[in-house]
This record gives C-alpha cells, sequence and structure tokens, in this order.
C-alpha cells in the first residue's frame, strides 16, 4: 500500500475552551461547531468555569437544532418560519435543511415562507395559551469556490465574542472546525496528486478519517443527525467528482472507473486526522462476516453473499456465471418455460439490500409453475455487497454509498466495451431469454442523505435526499408507453393491498412535500411512480422499484423485501397476459 496523506488537525472545540478561558472573563460567546450536543454542554460548563458565559450551538440543521435544544415546544400551536434564500442555493435548500422538524412538530401547523438572502431563519411561534414569540435563528455558512470550481454556500463553523477584556474588538467570523479542515484536506490531496490517465487509477483509495462528531438518533421512521455519515457521502462523491474532472468525463458520469473509493469514518477522542492509501485488493483482509443465515421469508437483516448463493442453486435451472472485478462469482439462472422471458435483478446497487431477498422469494414462489420463463441474477454487485457489509460493522444504519459502485467505481449498468465482468451477466441473460420486460429491484436511502461541505444537496441527486416512501421508475421505449401504463396499473393495484406500506408512502410523502414541495412523480394507488421514454436498454420495458432501505432492520426491512416480492409476482403476472 501507497501512504497518500496522514494529518492531524486541531479540534475546534478544544482550541475554543482553550484561548477563551484565558483573561476573557466575563465575555459572552456564541460558536456554531460540528459536534454533539453533550460535548457542546461540556464545553459550555469549562467555560462558565473561568467566567465565560458560552452559548455552543450546532453548524450543522441549525434550525432543527434550535427546535430540538432550545425552542420551548410545549403548547406551541403554530410555527411561521421565514428561511433564507440565496443566489448560490438551489429554492428548497434550507426547508430541507430543516428536515425533520415537520414530523417531528406534530400537531403543530408549520408553514415555511421564503424570505431573503440574509442567512437566519425568522420563526414566529404561537402557543395554545395566547402567547406569540419571534426568534432569529443563525445559519453560518461559508460562500467558496469549490473542487468543481463552483461557487457553493456550505455550513460552517462560526465565532461570536462580545464584551472582550481590554477594550479588545468583538469577534463575529468563520472559523474552519476540523471536519471541515479534515474534508479539505482530502480533497486539496487528490486534486494535486499526479494520478496519470489511464484508468483506474488505483484498485482502492482508502480514506479512514477518526474525529468525534454530532451523532443523534431522532424519532421519526429511520432519520439521524449523523456527522460522521454526512462526511462519508460528501468525501465519496466529491472524489468521483474529481476523477471525473481528471477523465475528461462530465460530472456526474457513471461509467467513469477510477478505482473503489472507500471513505471509513470512525469515532475517536483524541486529535482528529485523516489517512488516505492506495490498497492493492490482494492486501484486503476479508469482508464479511457480519450478516448470519436466516429463514429468507423472515429475514430481518440483509443476507450475506452465501446464502444468497445458496438460495439460488436451490432453484435449480440454466446456469448463468459471470466474475467480479475483485473475482466473486455472480451466478444467475434461466429457468425456461412457455410464457414471455422476464428477467428480474437485484442488488446492482450493492447497500441496497432489500432486493436480493425480495427476488429470491419471488422466484421460490414463481418456479412452482411449470410455465414460467426467468431469469434471475439477485446479487448483481457481490464487491460492493462485501464492503456494505465491511461498513456496516462500524456503522450499521449508515448509507454506505462507498458500496454503491462495483470495485472498478463505475454502475454495471452503464459498463460497455470488454471487460465486462459483472455487467455479463444481465447481457446473457438478455440474449439467451429474449425478455422484454426487465424487473429492476433498487432501493435508495432511509433517512435524510446530505453533502454538507459542498452545498449540503447532493449534486445531480437532489430529488433523492429525503424519503418518499416505495416509488416505481417505469423506463419504456418510445411505442411501448401504453404497455407500460398498463404494467404500472396492475402492479400498483397489487402493491395497494400491503396497508403498512401505504401507512409509510403516507407518512414519508407528507414530510417530504412539507421540506421539499411537490415530487417529480405521480401516484397511483397510492404509489408514487416516474415513467419516462428511455432507449439505452435493449429490453423495451424497465421497471425499476425504489424502497427506502440504506439502511434499515427488523419489521422495516421485512415490508421491504415483501414489497419488492409483491412487485416482481404482480410484473410477471401481468406481463403474461400483456404479450399474450
Amino acid at each position: 500500500m501507497t501512504v497518500l496523506l496522514d494529518r492531524a488537525v486541531p479540534r475546534s472545540l478544544d482550541a475554543i475552551v482553550r484561548d477563551l478561558s484565558q483573561d476573557h472573563r466575563g465575555a459572552l460567546v456564541e460558536a456554531w461547531l460540528f459536534e454533539g450536543e453533550a460535548a457542546r454542554r461540556e464545553a459550555e460548563t469549562a467555560l462558565a468555569a473561568a467566567g465565560v458565559s458560552a452559548r455552543l450551538r450546532s453548524a450543522y440543521k441549525p434550525l432543527l437544532h434550535a427546535f430540538l435544544e432550545e425552542i420551548d415546544t410545549s403548547g406551541l400551536a403554530a410555527v411561521t418560519i421565514r428561511h433564507p434564500v440565496h443566489p448560490a442555493a438551489a429554492p428548497h435548500r434550507f426547508t430541507l435543511e430543516a428536515y425533520p422538524l415537520a414530523p417531528l412538530l406534530e400537531g403543530v401547523d408549520l408553514r415555511f415562507e421564503p424570505g431573503d438572502a440574509e442567512l437566519s431563519y425568522r420563526a414566529t411561534l404561537s402557543y395554545r395559551d395566547g402567547r406569540t414569540l419571534e426568534t432569529a435563528i443563525f445559519a453560518p455558512n461559508h460562500l467558496a469556490m469549490d473542487h468543481l470550481d463552483t461557487a457553493t454556500l456550505s455550513p460552517t463553523g462560526w465565532l461570536r465574542v462580545t464584551g472582550r477584556p481590554g477594550g479588545l474588538p468583538d469577534l463575529d467570523q468563520r472559523i474552519e472546525t476540523e471536519v471541515e479542515a479534515l474534508f479539505r484536506a482530502v480533497v486539496d490531496m487528490v486534486r494535486a496528486h499526479p494520478w496519470g490517465a489511464q484508468e483506474p487509477y488505483f484498485e482502492r483509495l482508502s480514506i479512514v478519517v477518526e474525529t468525534p462528531a454530532l451523532e443523534r438518533e431522532l424519532p421519526f421512521h429511520e432519520e439521524a443527525v449523523s456527522l460522521h455519515e454526512a462526511l462519508h457521502e460528501d468525501l465519496y462523491f466529491s472524489l468521483l467528482e474529481l476523477f471525473q474532472r481528471q477523465s475528461g468525463r462530465p460530472v456526474g458520469d457513471r461509467g467513469l472507473q477510477p478505482g473503489q473509493i472507500v471513505p471509513e469514518i470512525r469515532a475517536a477522542a483524541g486529535e482528529p486526522r485523516v489517512r488516505v492509501e492506495a490498497v492493492p485488493f490482494g492486501d484486503l483482509a476479508d469482508e464479511a462476516g457480519a450478516w448470519a443465515p436466516q429463514p429468507l421469508d423472515g429475514a430481518a437483516a440483509p443476507i450475506s453473499i452465501e446464502q444468497a448463493h445458496r438460495e439460488l442453486a436451490a432453484l435449480g435451472g440454466e446456469p448463468i456465471l459471470a466474475r467480479s472485478r475483485q473475482g466473486r462469482a455472480v451466478p444467475g439462472i434461466i429457468r425456461p418455460g412457455s410464457r414471455p422471458a422476464v428477467l428480474v435483478t437485484g442488488g446492482q446497487h450493492a447497500n441496497e439490500t432489500t432486493g436480493p431477498v425480495g427476488a429470491l422469494r419471488a422466484a421460490q414462489r414463481l418456479l412452482q409453475e411449470p410455465a414460467v420463463h426467468l431469469a434471475l441474477i439477485p446479487l448483481e454487485n457481490p464487491d460492493g455487497y462485501a464492503l456494505h457489509e465491511r461498513l456496516c460493522r462500524d456503522n450499521p444504519r449508515h448509507m454506505h454509498h462507498a458500496a454503491r459502485y462495483t470495485a472498478m467505481g463505475d454502475d454495471l449498468e452503464y459498463r460497455t466495451g470488454e471487460g465486462l465482468y459483472e455487467r455479463a451477466a444481465r447481457q446473457e441473460a438478455v440474449e439467451r431469454t429474449g425478455a422484454q420486460l426487465h424487473v429492476n429491484l433498487h432501493g435508495y436511502p432511509a433517512h435524510e442523505w446530505t453533502r454538507p461541505f459542498t452545498g449540503y444537496l447532493p449534486r445531480g441527486f437532489a430529488m433523492w435526499t429525503i424519503p418518499k416512501g416505495f416509488f416505481l421508475i417505469l423506463r419504456h421505449h418510445p411505442d411501448w408507453a401504453e404497455p407500460g401504463m398498463a404494467l404500472i396499473q396492475a402492479v400498483t393495484r397489487r402493491l395497494a393491498r400491503i396497508a403498512p406500506l401505504l401507512e409509510l408512502n403516507r407518512m414519508q410523502l407528507a414530510a417530504y412535500g412539507a421540506h421539499a414541495g411537490a415530487g417529480p412523480f405521480t401516484v397511483v394507488n397510492g404509489i408514487p411512480c416516474m415513467i419516462g421514454p428511455d432507449e439505452r436498454s435493449r429490453v423495451p420495458l424497465t421497471l425499476i422499484t425504489e424502497y427506502p432501505d440504506e439502511t434499515i432492520y427488523g419489521d422495516r426491512f421485512a415490508l421491504g423485501h415483501t414489497v419488492q416480492m409483491e412487485t416482481v409476482l404482480a410484473a410477471v403476472e401481468h406481463h403474461a397476459g400483456l404479450i399474450a
């Protein structure tokens, strides 16, 4: 392995306590930091012992934390919030940053109104006893050119000090916190390093960050405030963007093959630090072992690669076999029958884990009928799946987008040319069966997805930043629009029988609407759907599921793979009649 960066940075919280405890008796301090509430309160106590009155707040999601930590919500009847509207930010940026305030204030009439470019929320609070209060909540942000030379408005640390001794001037200024400095150090190193012109640039790029940070579970579905997770996400996608530029590709190009980028963010009490290494695949330890065998129908967590392969082998059928970049098997089966062929795949994005279980459960039922003609590849991306399993050992509820793509660093659906690896299995299935319907089982984040150091919203994925329940995407060749709509109607009618699914959608769509406005989808039988023409695939109809499953367990996971299974069953049943 090759060490590319090894750097420690001071912790901002420690620096504030150290510096302001000396000769600042009588001063008033406000600071905004990327720290948990317990650490901030401990620092306030230390400053109070030195005669300094301090209030230390969260720089991340400041409006939400104001309601969680400071604002009296007992007896609250209505809230009107005028939010910042800044020319360098998306229109809903600051209402999305307030998520999930709406569902947390259940029973309170919450309204957002656009304000001006000043970086403060202005809240009017109306209580049931007739009181009305007004308050301003500062949202510290920094406008700067990012790694793509784009002006970006991002959350940042901030320090205000008044009443300083000796006539010293007041302070009201941005401070670069340790997590911002660690993020910048990695981005600057990658941007400056001579990577050469040939993809992939490495086998694995390992980024290990050790730092204290803000971690807080919230009482709404799977929601949590996690700076560790947000730093993982921002590092991963920022580095993808840098390598897209390095390769001459457009930003967002999913065919880029830089190698496997793996940020690992760990809690540490000592000095924050980052270490970046280029690691050959041969030096990697076994990444499996987090998920034990379990009954498929009642699975309460993702199944292991080994179990997926055993369940597939038990189905019989004619084999398909490809190999991944790291040498793992990518097995599939074809079971010929008299009905029109359908291709079912799962695990294209390996951190979306309800799909493989749902695909296998559906196949167990379908293949009891001799006429069914099915091609099945339940786990298309085993290298990413193994990485997701490894990352879940430390952070079992994070979304882990580093495991989304393959060990080549690309999205296998967009892979072309020679060296198809995992992609070869899907291509063989289509060629051998002539399938005209592909049911492609996917998932997406079960809780909020942010990139706080590059503008907050995930660039190119802003629609996916907060959950909106289970939904479907239909891609069709231009002359298959009518059959596609008939398929959507049939599938959603069956899914509408699942009462817990409709309740999940109702709650998440309400929260989505409160913070993001109207979504780019049509609701059919209680299921949001996105429908449009697409000729990239050789298959004329592609039905994509999107269940909020990154990363869930227990009853939520069981509901997820049941919904995936029912989608497959409904689609296969309808397709047989459609083609006939």
